[in-house]
């Protein structure tokens, strides 16, 4: 048993102060006045030193992953030794709960990645099952990210939803002229920041993704029914339009990722959709590729889920970050990157926030002076202390 005392405890509804939380095998047990809570000797004491006692964070889209795996298109590092070293920075980050987002995707014409090499995705699927059944640190999940002109993985995306190993499932458009890229002027700009590519070269790449085939909508709503049948969310990308939206709902998405702009962030929450945005949106200030603004898009209360997409310590940032710029609620705050995640993902029986009875993945964040940065300084995750790291003066 663990008894965490000395913090404030953010609940799903408020900060508590003067409370202490007992934790009993894997649960948080209970939540209890300062010092009323009598333990035996075999109950350890953890001091929050004054800072915030938090749920893990709960990421359910991140490709943090490839770049681990493949730090260089022409590297490829051990698959267990990048997924056992990206756990270890994970909790660094208080992210106890990891939706791994795999890109299916066909061939590219830029940015190659080894890792989406399909043999190569297949290991990586694997390995992440496994770690349900060995030692590991943080929960493991596979979110499926299929792009619809991949029709040769098919067969294989289907395989791993009868196998049980996704866990969230999206389905992703980024031919240029639409979704994300409907700016084909960003979209070359994009495609300059990876390689030096002639102007004729790039109409090329452009003209090439714009004239392929993609799956038809009775394919992607046999897809989702499958996953639907299992208890696996669906998702869509970079929706950018109402008719959009009207057409992944008619195949059962429940979450929006990425919305272009923010009248679609509203348009989906109205249509009783999960939004999500990226963390490193509100950190940077804005969109890398122009399109919505994460940080107005939560103030406006049309995005309530943050995800880290591709950095990882983002997300607690973000929500420090937002709390003060438009002196919003932490505890609300807390929810974009706890509850809501992973109310959309249906694991809220068991996570994304301080209860009694739910799972003890929690965390204790201070507050480093002279500039109030938040650091994580304890994690815990099925009621088992995994690290803890102490500042010195």
């Amino acid at each position: 048993m663990y008894l965490i005392t000395n913090g404030i405890i953010i609940t799903e509804e408020a900060l508590l102060e003067g409370y202490d939380l007992l934790v009993q095998h894997d649960r948080i047990a209970k939540i209890v006045g300062q010092g009323e809570c009598i333990v035996d000797a075999n109950t350890e004491i953890i001091d929050a030193c004054g800072g915030y006692i938090a749920p893990g964070l709960i990421d359910i889209h991140s490709d943090y992953i490839e770049h681990m795996t493949a730090p260089r298109p022409t590297s490829l590092i051990d698959f267990r030794l990048s997924l056992r070293e990206t756990e270890k920075e994970l909790i660094a980050h208080g992210i106890t709960t990891m939706f791994h987002s795999l890109s299916i995707f066909k061939s590219v014409d830029y940015k190659y990645r080894p890792i989406r090499e399909p043999e190569n995705v297949r290991k990586l699927v694997d390995l992440i099952d496994e770690t349900h059944n060995s030692k590991h640190l943080v929960r493991h999940r596979f979110h499926a990210r299929f792009e619809i002109d991949n029709l040769d993985e098919i067969e294989s995306l289907k395989s791993y939803i009868m196998e049980e190993k996704v866990h969230l499932l999206s389905f992703m458009d980024h031919t240029p002229g639409q979704g994300q890229y409907r700016d084909l002027e960003m979209y070359k700009k994009t495609i300059r920041g990876y390689e030096d590519v002639s102007d004729e070269n790039v109409e090329l790449i452009i003209a090439n993704h714009q004239s392929k085939q993609k799956m038809t909508v009775d394919a992607i709503r046999e897809i989702a029914e499958m996953a639907k049948a299992r208890n696996i969310a669906v998702a869509s990308h970079d929706d950018d339009s109402v008719e959009k939206l009207d057409l992944v709902q008619s195949f059962g998405t429940t979450i929006s990722e990425f919305p272009i702009t923010l009248e679609i962030a509203r348009k989906a929450k109205e249509k009783g959709m999960f939004t999500i945005a990226g963390a490193p949106n509100v950190i940077l200030g804005g969109s890398h590729s122009g399109n919505l603004s994460a940080a107005e898009a939560v103030n406006d209360g049309s995005i309530d889920i943050l995800c880290s997409d591709y950095y990882p310590s983002a997300m607690l940032h973000a929500v420090f970050q937002l709390a003060n710029q438009y002196e919003k609620s932490l505890a609300e705050m807390f929810k974009l990157v706890t509850l809501n995640p992973a109310r959309a993902v249906n694991m809220d029986e068991q996570l994304g926030s301080i209860r009694e009875g739910k799972k003890a993945d929690l965390l204790i964040i201070e507050r480093l002076e002279p500039d109030d940065f938040p650091v994580i300084t304890a994690v815990m995750v099925d009621g088992k202390l995994i690290q803890k790291t102490n500042y010195r003066i």
